[in-house]
Order: structure tokens, then sequence, then C-alpha cells
């Protein structure tokens, strides 16, 4: 529907760009978060988490592929895929379950369940970039939904 590039010349651009976006996430909406490893995945859901009021540490969950968020009444999961050996296993994880129209799901490595993951409302693809003699983050933001057309604008605007 929609695509924005941004660059972002350090962290805090990049956890500033996950608080804006958060801001304007409602209930239920997907997030998938695509880049190699270290590109920055972990840091924008840290800045999405922190700027709705969570203060505790925020990690990958590479191992127990999900971790669990109450913030303010509102459920958020933070998924990370890269230990899937196929995309199936999260369907015997009982995946399907967290997709429930109204939990925020936030998914690293969304490739790694194809097939068993609810289209994205925003897609955030991550890679690494220098621009101006800066080393940052080149960010591609996609909008598949009328959700996701909707932060889209707002961070337009």
């Amino acid at each position: 529907m929609k695509d924005i590039s941004l660059f972002l010349k350090d962290e805090e651009e990049q956890l500033k760009l996950a608080a804006s976006i958060a801001k304007h996430t409602k209930a239920g909406c997907v997030i998938f978060l695509e880049g190699d490893l270290g590109a920055g995945k972990t840091t924008f859901v840290r800045g999405f988490l922190q700027s709705l009021g969570f203060t505790g540490n925020v990690k990958s969950p590479t191992y127990t592929l999900v971790e669990p968020y109450l913030i303010n009444g509102q459920q958020i999961y933070h998924f990370d895929l890269y230990r899937l050996g196929e995309p199936d296993e999260l369907e015997y994880a009982g995946g399907r379950d967290y997709f429930d129209g109204e939990s925020i799901c936030l998914i690293e490595w969304p490739e790694k369940a194809e097939g068993y993951l609810p289209i994205a409302d925003v897609l955030c693809q991550l890679s690494y970039k220098t621009e101006q003699g800066h080393d940052g983050r080149l960010c591609v933001l996609s909008s598949n939904t009328q959700k996701g057309h909707e932060i889209i604008n707002f961070l337009s605007d």
C-alpha cells in the first residue's frame, strides 16, 4: 500500500522511530521485523516497549520463541523465530493463539514461519547503511493493511 524509507544514524534515532510507531499502533496490530543479525530488530522492540512504559530488560526470546508483556492493559507479544527449524513448529507451539485480534505482535524473523502467520500490518526491514559518513541503519516501512497504512501516514506527516 505505502512505503517509506528512513536513514537512522544511531540507536537513539531507532528508538525514537519505534516509539513513534508504538504511539500509533492499535490493538490487534502485527509488525514484522526483518534484517540481518545485529541490524536492530530487538532494539526496535525495546524502543517500542519502553515508549509504552515498560521499564524492565528487553531481550530477544530466541530460545523461548515468544516473550509476553502486559503494559497498561495491552497484551504485547515479542516473537523471535530465528531458531525455528520448520515453519509448522510455530503451529505446534500454539502460535495461532497469540493472534487474537486484540494483542500487538512484534515478530523477528517472520520468514521462518511463512504460511503460519497472519499478514503483517507493517513490515519493518532494517539493513546496514552508511550515509554522509555515518554508519547507521536504513529502515524501510511498508504497510500491508489499512491499520498499517494509518501508522505509516502518521510517520509521513
